[in-house]
């Protein structure tokens, strides 16, 4: 079964500093109908204006990995990692038994664009985390790279979480096929662009859940970045 969600019925959220739409129910948006799919809870699409940022706040329980799309994000936590993100790298913090992390564009005059995605770690009370990797984007021309993965393997980020993450950029006659287990859980985000998924014309902000579907086709790209996860039910 395949169920597409447009980019314009997810939240929406305007906090002046901070525009973020939320494909899931976060903070104010409650949307029963969409808590989550699978143990993936949280894809927030958030673009911080200039010179501000998320102060340090607390996280427990969580795998949240970010993905930036442009501009840089500056990253500090209570277990001593401080770092930049930028385009092609994917960051994973496992907020575990408690974290204290901030955010922050230090740009004068660049917005940062980036996902940042919650997924339900494999089991709570799990020693905090951290990890950042960098994936180039002709490792991910017409082909969906595994970027992050429960084993870390082919040299993805690791989860502590029964996911896999797979990105990839496709323009014109570029195509990928992935085999799907229909014991288990699709879901495509598209990031930038657009694309055709099994049939399905997808923009910018578009997703599609995909259950009991024995592959994913994915052509007729258009300057698209598509992320592609593997969920647990």
């Amino acid at each position: 079964m395949l169920t597409l969600r447009k980019s314009e019925d997810r939240g929406y959220a305007d906090h002046g500093w901070l525009k973020s739409h939320h494909s899931f129910s976060f903070a104010d948006y409650y949307d029963p109908a969409n808590m989550g799919f699978g143990n993936l809870r949280v894809i927030n699409e958030d673009r911080i204006a200039p010179g501000t940022g998320f102060g340090t706040h607390g996280h427990r329980d969580m795998e949240i990995v970010s993905y930036v799309l442009d501009g840089a994000l500056g990253h500090k936590d209570s277990i001593g990692n401080g770092a930049t993100i930028v385009p092609g790298e994917v960051q994973r913090m496992t907020a575990g038994r408690g974290i204290a992390h901030s955010e922050y564009n230090h740009a004068a005059d660049r917005t940062t664009h980036f996902l940042q995605i919650w997924i339900l770690p494999e089991r709570q009370g799990l020693a905090p985390g951290y990890e950042q990797k960098a994936f180039s984007s002709a490792d991910k021309r017409g082909r969906l790279r595994l970027v992050a993965s429960p084993d870390g393997r082919e040299g993805s980020v690791r989860l502590n979480a029964d996911a896999s993450l797979r990105a990839g950029l496709f323009d014109g006659d570029e195509r990928a096929e992935l085999a799907l287990d229909a014991a288990r859980l699709g879901y495509v985000h598209v990031a930038r662009g657009s694309v055709r998924i099994n049939g399905q014309a997808l923009s910018a902000g578009d997703a599609l859940r995909l259950d009991g579907e024995p592959r994913l086709v994915i052509d007729d790209g258009r300057q698209a970045e598509v992320i592609v996860f593997d969920l647990a039910r």
